[in-house]
């Protein structure tokens, strides 16, 4: 009898926005097993609650977004910087801390981040965005390095002007405006498909990726590098 190899379980996270739809139609089409969670996570309770619920969990996506608070630094309210922290950076740590002693078991697992480009080039009148998706990029970055050797690849998808619900919807990308923006700002010329993020999830998920390890990968058309 032949052996056959378990079928790999995901989680995704905050599914329904940003680009967990993409990334979860993709992984279906891969026959990985998906667990799609709709949460906010904004509580240590809640983020417990969803790691032991998905019980084995082989490829965490970390999915979180926020839409940014625009306007000038001596303008940024309290409310809104712990709001995008909140939202963003503490799911984060709470996710990778809940879900890391399994795969340490296992010495095995793929965390998967998507975060953002913005920090990376920074963007003006977005500060408390910045630094928010700033902090998920250092954490994740530490967090690769520190799990590489424990067979466990850690990595994010650190994109901008990519089609999505929260930041990019369908609606804003054929009004004049913002085409000309994306002629000024984007070597492309264009916005990217949620399907790209998707097949880069698939990669850095797949037992080929093994020696990639605290990236942040942009993918923004060139915006930054």
């Amino acid at each position: 009898m032949t052996a056959t190899t378990p079928t790999r379980r995901a989680l995704i996270t905050c599914a329904d926005r940003y680009m967990g739809r993409a990334i979860a139609t993709k992984f279906r089409q891969l026959d990985i097993d998906v667990i799609e969670d709709d949460s906010p996570l904004t509580s240590n309770a809640e983020v417990d609650r969803v790691i032991a619920e998905a019980g084995r969990i082989d490829i965490l996506v970390a999915n979180l977004a926020e839409p940014p608070m625009t306007g000038p630094v001596h303008a940024i309210d309290d409310a809104d910087w712990q709001r995008l922290f909140a939202r963003l950076v503490n799911p984060l740590m709470h996710l990778v801390r809940a879900v890391t002693p399994q795969m340490l078991e296992r010495q095995s697992g793929k965390i998967i981040a998507v975060t953002s480009a913005a920090p990376l080039k920074g963007i003006a009148n977005n500060a408390a965005y910045c630094a928010a998706r700033g902090a998920q990029n250092g954490f994740i970055k530490a967090v690769g390095l520190e799990l590489a050797r424990s067979g466990i690849q850690v990595n994010a998808i650190a994109q901008n002007y990519v089609n999505n619900d929260t930041y990019y919807p369908d609606d804003v990308l054929d009004q004049p405006k913002f085409i000309e923006h994306v002629k000024r700002n984007v070597p492309t010329n264009k916005v990217g498909a949620p399907s790209e993020t998707a097949e880069l999830a698939a990669y850095l998920a797949s037992e080929h990726c093994t020696h990639m390890v605290g990236q942040l990968i942009p993918l923004a058309g060139g915006w930054t590098t």
